[in-house]
């Protein structure tokens, strides 16, 4: 049970598991995208396609008809990778055995729809996955097995999530085997230590200058690639310019003559946007209704412009 591109690694690794076999795919239903708004299948469903599996795609589980559609599956495993619906406890007792969850974080901490990018905000140099068995309450269930990674300086929500989701494909096909082997001992959570990562708004987007530049670093990379980081630019010629920043790096001490949230120029093919302490880099920005650019383009294009 899982819908986009994380739970779709994750089948990916359980389908070459030589210990079991996958009898039925769900996912969310199909969604309209694109300028065309035409309906397009999610990754778990075009991977499950592929090879052949049923694929099940019920709004929710309010029906006693979706309930037994499932049970007739007779699973002796539910394995939920970002699925994207709360399954009721009818459906979480059809598991003849467990149903169990791919979780990208250490739990307690992170419990909730975002846990990658929450963790690379709040400046962590850790996270994992943890395996989880799944009761009625949101990622409040004993643990299986779990695995610890290393946030990278430069890692972001998207090359942190292509690492977990390899991970928690892994350690999910270690779980099962350890499950069918009787190695398993699962682990309460200790609920007084769990924090909780709510879905990001645009609104978190927006950039304060006036903070650390790590701070910044953190909250751009963790936005990355959405809603995206942003600020309003106040160019020369007064007009108001709304930028979206791409990740980049930590630069040399902001100079005193230059306030929080300048941009100060070129340097090194970056552009270079004053921090609390630090100056900022990074190699692209996007204006508002404009492509996304190098930073010598909009420094060509925009900032040269403006003080003609």
């Amino acid at each position: 049970m899982g819908t986009p591109d994380f739970a779709r690694i994750v089948l990916e690794k359980v389908l070459q598991w030589s210990g079991g076999s996958v009898v039925a795919v769900y996912c969310q239903p199909d969604r309209p995208s694109g300028r065309g708004r035409k309906l397009s299948f999610s990754p778990v469903k075009e991977l499950a396609l592929e090879h052949g599996l049923p694929v099940i795609q019920p709004p929710n589980f309010k029906s006693l008809e979706e309930v037994e559609k499932l049970a007739d599956f007779k699973p002796d495993y539910l394995l939920v990778a970002a699925y994207g619906l709360i399954l009721p406890s009818a459906v979480l007792d059809i598991a003849a055995e467990m149903p169990i969850n791919v979780h990208a974080s250490l739990l307690p901490l992170y419990r909730g729809a975002a846990p990658i990018q929450r963790a690379i905000i709040e400046g962590r140099n850790r996270t994992g996955i943890s395996i989880m068995r799944l009761t009625p309450g949101m990622d409040e269930g004993p643990v299986l097995m779990e695995e610890s990674l290393a946030i990278e300086e430069q890692d972001t929500a998207t090359s942190l999530h292509d690492k977990l989701a390899l991970l928690g494909g892994d350690l999910a096909v270690k779980t099962l085997e350890a499950l069918n082997q009787g190695k398993i001992v699962p682990v309460p959570q200790d609920h007084d230590r769990a924090t909780y990562a709510g879905k990001l708004t645009k609104e978190e987007g927006r950039i304060v200058w006036d903070r650390p530049a790590k701070q910044i670093h953190d909250q751009i990379r963790g936005m990355f690639p959405w809603p995206g980081a942003y600020f309003d630019w106040n160019s020369p010629a007064g007009k108001t310019i709304r930028l979206k920043v791409y990740p980049g790096r930590v630069g040399g001490d902001r100079p005193p003559e230059v306030s929080p949230g300048t941009v100060a120029g070129l340097e090194d093919e970056h552009l270079a946007i004053a921090c609390r302490d630090k100056m900022y880099l990074t190699a692209r920005v996007k204006p508002e209704n404009s492509r996304e650019m190098s930073a010598r383009s909009f420094y060509c294009g925009f900032m040269q412009q403006c003080r003609e």
